[in-house]
């Protein structure tokens, strides 16, 4: 059995040579081609490699801070717009609170300058009251003097004497007093 396995163990490496000959391998031509390649995957790692990777990273931790800057802003745009509203809403409030107090105020300035008209009204009608009370005496005393006069003239003519200024005062007097 040993020498079969000799026989197989050298018809095996006598293949691999027949192999390695037709597809025209060289043990020496591979080593520096294995070698080559092993140099210039160590400078592309070193040289390529490495950099992209580290242009890759910056990349990705720029878009990740864009992203949590894109949600920053996205919060303060909100807030934002909370803000803006609640501003609103207190504006329109105060103009609500502003316009109300304008209508009450203005229904107060009417009562009131109703109430002054009113009252200018009164002393107008007080006043026309006394300047009417005051003409009514003026064309009372004037019709009595004037009424005196014609009964000192009516006594002249019935009596037919002439009266003198002590009797005419005196006729006028008792004239007035009547009329009284």
């Amino acid at each position: 059995m040993n020498v079969m396995i000799a026989v197989t163990n050298g018809g095996f490496t006598d293949m691999l040579h027949d192999v390695a000959d037709t597809f025209g391998w060289n043990p020496w031509l591979f080593l520096s081609q294995v070698i080559s390649f092993a140099i210039v995957a160590f400078l592309l790692r070193r040289f390529a490699y490495k950099p992209i990777l580290g242009v890759l990273e910056e990349r990705r931790q720029r878009i990740a801070e864009g992203l949590l800057n894109a949600e920053k802003i996205k919060k303060q745009l909100a807030e934002a717009e909370q803000r803006h509203a609640d501003i609103l809403a207190k504006a329109n409030a105060e103009a609500q609170k502003m316009i109300d107090e304008a209508r009450e105020s203005s229904a107060h300035l009417a009562e009131r300058k109703q109430q002054e008209a009113i009252a200018a009204a009164e002393q107008i009608i007080t006043k026309a009251r006394e300047t009417g009370a005051i003409e009514h005496e003026r064309t009372m005393e004037s019709l009595k003097r004037e009424l005196g006069r014609l009964v000192v003239e009516t006594t002249a003519k019935v009596t037919g004497k002439v009266l003198t200024s002590e009797d005419q005062r005196r006729l006028q007097e008792e004239t007035a007093r009547q009329l009284a």
